[in-house]
């Protein structure tokens, strides 16, 4: 548990920087551009799988410490598989520029991946 609120202490103000400053970029560019996805939408998704990925790193940190790694990289494929389907909708809109609606998600989605990178390098390397 001291783990978990550790990490909540470090996500939930890395989340709360990043999505006001896109929310108050997207706000600047929305005169000239309707976005697809709510800013919250984006963080709210990003938010919860980056918690659960790092939730079962700690099950099988404790458990498994050899798979750690292995875990890490399996929850990051079905992120970015869980990614392709958030952006489904998207993708299949008609009549759009996208261009500005993928990056408004893949900035802050890479942005979550390195986070989780660097809690997980240190999640592997205290064994």
């Amino acid at each position: 548990m001291i783990k978990v609120l550790s990490f909540l202490k470090y996500l939930v103000p890395f989340t709360l920087l990043l999505f006001f400053a896109q929310y108050y970029g997207t706000a600047a560019i929305s005169q000239d551009h309707d976005f697809f996805y709510a800013t919250w939408s984006i963080y709210l998704f990003l938010f919860v799988s980056t918690l659960l990925i790092y939730l079962l790193l700690l099950f099988v940190n404790s458990n498994f410490p050899d798979f750690t790694g292995f875990a890490f990289l399996g929850t990051t494929f079905v992120k970015m598989m869980a990614a392709v389907v958030f952006l489904i909708p998207l993708i299949q809109s008609e009549g759009r520029e996208t261009n500005l609606d993928i990056a408004a998600f893949f900035i802050p989605y890479f942005l979550f991946l390195l986070f989780e990178t660097v809690f997980s390098i240190r999640l592997i390397n205290k064994r």
